[in-house]
């Protein structure tokens, strides 16, 4: 789900779809796009990853919200003599064919697109565990209703989703996830707008990934409240926003082996943060960037141990836009989280972040991604975490129905407070056929391997799966 704090929430998230919405204004009108995809998500079983191998893209003026993501550069060409951006000059996996679009209902000015998506796959390491190794195989069912206005310049963008999975011979990971989230924006003028958003959920933190409880057998149940105002201002080629964030954490009590209970209400508590970013287009093929996010965290902890703390990250670095062929960001700066427990100290250090998309063919493209950041096993927890990772993926549109995908991954992580280093290798292969614009299919195999210093948390973990999706 979306951080509210610049570090990497150990959860994947689970992308939708936001209306091609613009600020326009004569001379500097963005590139429209049909969807931004947008990390909000429900949490996965498990993710063994501090940092996420996602590499969505998030277009403007969303990038207002997510002011560390790689944000393309403006078009400066003259609007009247602008072509639109065919499918095939989209990124692979969210460019939509003719015919394959969803067609909705439209009642007045609202558009509702219903899907549901049901699968099942086999899990060698259901625990994520070196000592407790059980494999199973799991249904997964995911309805999903997204609700849109068709407004010419504000607009509204809510999704209602659920994601259940049902164990066939361990009951007790079956896990529910349910999410109310949205987005709006209001446009002051055609270079000045609000942008928010929120999520409701009740959502579960997966056995065997890095902030679920040492020993837990069972996912552990959290409510997440979120919200976020920003304000985004375009200045010719500069571009500013500003906002404030606020996420709240109310957590349950899972289950250990032996059957005792894990109480996780230390963790509960609120997020406050402030975040700002600016943009300057030197050209139309390269750019500069600053952004800047600091937060307040208020953690219930214990008695004998608060988990309160302040913190910021700074990131400045170029963009490139080399037309459609090659694009990306590349970001150097710092990050630094105080915790009021002199126990805990202060864990800060160097940070960056490098990313490239390079489309050698319209039919193509190659990510890369490195970053090094500072971090936390969890959101609310105390445990530092040092990680380097390099990814490098690939999309490949055998046919405008058939997408393949690969991808694979190393990290590097370093633990504070403890003597522990892991290193983690993971792949991830897929293939996505769709029949129509009313249903698809996806297979998929996933390949986790953790090397620990303390083999407790060292594990391998294969995963095979099937999805079929029906939407209207």
């Amino acid at each position: 789900m979306k951080c509210a704090f610049v570090f990497s929430r150990v959860t994947a998230g689970k992308t939708i779809a936001r209306p091609a919405k613009s600020l326009r204004r004569p001379g500097l009108t963005l590139a429209p796009v049909p969807a931004a995809a947008v990390l909000l998500g429900l949490a996965t079983p498990a993710n063994a990853q501090v940092i996420p191998t996602t590499t969505e893209e998030v277009t403007p003026p969303w990038n207002a919200q997510r002011i560390f993501e790689p944000s393309p550069l403006p078009v400066l060409t003259d609007p009247e003599n602008r072509e639109p951006i065919a499918p095939e000059d989209m990124p692979v996996t969210t460019r939509q064919q003719p015919g394959y679009e969803p067609v909705g209902i439209r009642y007045d000015s609202w558009m509702f697109n219903p899907s549901f998506k049901a699968g099942a796959f086999y899990d060698n390491n259901v625990f994520s565990s070196n000592f407790l190794k059980r494999s199973d195989i799991a249904a997964v069912f995911e309805p999903s209703l997204r609700a849109h206005t068709l407004w010419e310049r504000h607009g509204i963008d809510l999704t209602l989703d659920t994601q259940s999975t049902v164990y066939n011979a361990n009951p007790g990971l079956d896990q529910t996830n349910a999410s109310l989230k949205g987005n709006a924006w209001y446009e002051i003028a055609d270079d000045l707008a609000v942008l928010t958003d929120f999520q409701i959920a009740h959502l579960n933190v997966g056995v065997g990934s890095l902030n679920s409880p040492a020993g837990a057998v069972q996912p552990t149940p959290y409510n997440l409240f979120s919200g976020d105002v920003s304000i985004r201002k375009e200045f010719n080629r500069l571009t500013t926003s500003v906002g404030i964030r606020t996420d709240s954490y109310d957590y349950g009590s899972t289950r250990a082996q032996d059957g005792t209970v894990i109480n996780e209400d230390s963790l509960d508590g609120q997020i406050y943060s402030v975040h700002g970013r600016v943009d300057y287009a030197i050209s139309q093929t390269f750019g500069w960037f600053a952004g800047a996010e600091g937060n307040e965290r208020n953690i219930r902890g214990t008695p004998s141990q608060s988990l309160d703390s302040q913190g910021y990250r700074a990131l400045s670095g170029v963009t490139l836009g080399l037309t459609n062929l090659v694009s990306g960001e590349f970001g150097f700066g710092y990050v630094q989280q105080q915790f009021v427990d002199r126990t805990i100290g202060t864990i800060d250090g160097p940070s960056y972040r490098a990313m490239l998309t390079w489309r050698p063919t319209r039919l193509l493209d190659v990510h890369f991604k490195a970053e090094q950041l500072v971090t936390e096993t969890s959101q609310t927890s105390s445990t530092g975490v040092l990680a380097n990772a390099l990814q490098l993926g690939a999309d490949y549109e055998l046919r405008r129905n058939v997408i393949l995908s690969v991808a694979g991954g190393y990290e590097s992580d370093r633990f504070f407070g403890i003597v522990r280093k892991d290193h983690v290798i993971t792949t991830d292969a897929r293939v996505k056929y769709m029949l129509n614009r009313y249903g698809s299919i996806s297979v998929y195999h996933r390949y986790t391997s953790r090397n620990s210093d303390i083999p407790i948390f060292s594990f391998d973990k294969q995963q095979v799966g099937i999805n079929v999706t029906a939407q209207f």
